[in-house]
């Protein structure tokens, strides 16, 4: 009997097709509600490495009414390392689509072997692991500690991650691995997830100056980013990941404020961290209001430790969020890097600086000139900074 003939191709598109459409349906339903009437909300900070993100993620991870997790596409490109950016990008959106829906299987691809809570990565730096259900380290409501929380919470088992989740009305996810906002549109659309965007950016002459600090840490993510089949780098001494990352935040930025698309409106949020730094209670007042949360007093008095601290820490804390001096860490990329280097990346990165609202400096004694402010002020015509629904002038 003749039977026709059909293509490998043609096998692989259907195959791929039949699995995107189980994956579909797999992870479709909506989580049960935390709590009867209240429909949960769903937070990612979107941002880039060294941009004062864990800062952030802290703010969130903190307060009484979010289980936070750090970066769950950290376990994707540790799988799949041999592939770019671009190309895990929906594959780490699937990731975090899922733990907003508190569907914590979908680490069975990357972590098969995971018993305990410990299997997920920087687990100790979420309050809410540390918490009941998932730890007796600390009550609900208290400030957590990484140091105390890791070996009494290590071997906790895995399964109370996803109990401790659906416990919560805010689900906040921090997330570095992604590059431009398009790839989210499909969870902005989903009528499961209530997801509102936190882009947070920092000058990108203090990033270089951060990510000097901790190259080593950062060398696999590099590779991806720059796209080496799973060459590690760890010296970029022409910059080109700085480039990437500036580039990023632009498309970022320009898809959220020219011509956004309506599902944008009043979800998405842009925070430059040297505002944080410079008054941390008003802008994190604001913050909380776009996420549906309140700033309570131990919160308050926690904040103004860890911003009002001495220095700018230690390079051993330079992954842990520490007391320091907030506006000292903003700024010590003036004393610390030679110009030229500065110049350098006011030349790859013209378009971030412009439009984010920080100030090029011409010559070494601007840069050293800590009395000339680099960081442009939020005007009416500039940067439509709390919302998508004005367009960029």
């Amino acid at each position: 009997m003749w039977l026709p003939r059909i293509s490998s191709t043609a096998v692989t598109v259907l195959l791929l097709a039949q699995t995107g459409i189980l994956l579909f349906l797999v992870s479709w339903p909506r989580p049960p509600s935390p709590a009867v009437g209240k429909e949960r909300v769903h937070v990612l900070v979107l941002s880039s490495w060294r941009s004062g993100s864990s800062f952030v993620g802290q703010l969130f991870s903190q307060h009484p009414d979010v289980f936070y997790l750090m970066e769950p596409g950290w376990h994707v490109w540790t799988t799949l390392s041999q592939g770019s950016a671009p190309a895990l990008h929906m594959a780490v959106r699937d990731v975090v689509r899922s733990v907003f829906l508190c569907d914590l299987d979908v680490f069975d691809a990357y972590l098969p072997w995971r018993r305990n809570l410990s299997d997920l990565f920087q687990y100790a730096v979420s309050r809410a692991l540390c918490s009941p259900p998932a730890c007796s380290a600390f009550p609900r409501g208290a400030i957590s500690s990484e140091a105390v929380c890791k070996p009494l919470c290590a071997r906790q088992p895995f399964s109370l991650a996803q109990e401790a989740c659906r416990a919560y009305s805010h689900v906040v996810l921090k997330e570095v691995r992604f590059f431009n906002l398009q790839v989210l549109y499909q969870l902005l659309n989903d009528p499961a997830l209530n997801l509102h965007i936190v882009h947070l950016v920092r000058d990108p002459r203090a990033v270089l100056r951060s990510r000097e600090q901790t190259a080593k840490a950062l060398a696999r993510d590099n590779g991806i980013v720059l796209g080496t089949n799973g060459t590690w780098v760890e010296a970029d001494p022409g910059l080109r990941v700085v480039r990437e990352v500036c580039r990023s935040h632009v498309r970022i930025a320009e898809a959220a404020t020219q011509k956004p698309p309506p599902f944008l409106q009043g979800r998405y949020r842009l925070v430059r961290f040297e505002d944080l730094a410079r008054a941390p209670l008003p802008e994190i007042r604001a913050l909380y209001a776009f996420a549906g949360l309140r700033l309570t007093p131990q919160l308050e008095a926690w904040i103004h430790n860890i911003t009002h601290g001495a220095g700018p820490g230690a390079r051993r804390e330079a992954f842990k969020t520490s007391s320091r001096d907030a506006v000292n860490v903003s700024q010590a990329w003036r004393h610390a890097l030679p110009f030229a280097k500065i110049r350098r990346v006011q030349e790859l990165c013209a378009g971030a600086l412009q439009l984010l609202g920080y100030r090029p400096v011409a010559s070494e004694s601007e840069q050293r000139d800590l009395a000339l402010d680099l960081v442009l002020p939020r005007g009416p015509s500039s940067f439509s900074w709390a919302s998508s629904t004005a367009a960029h002038p």
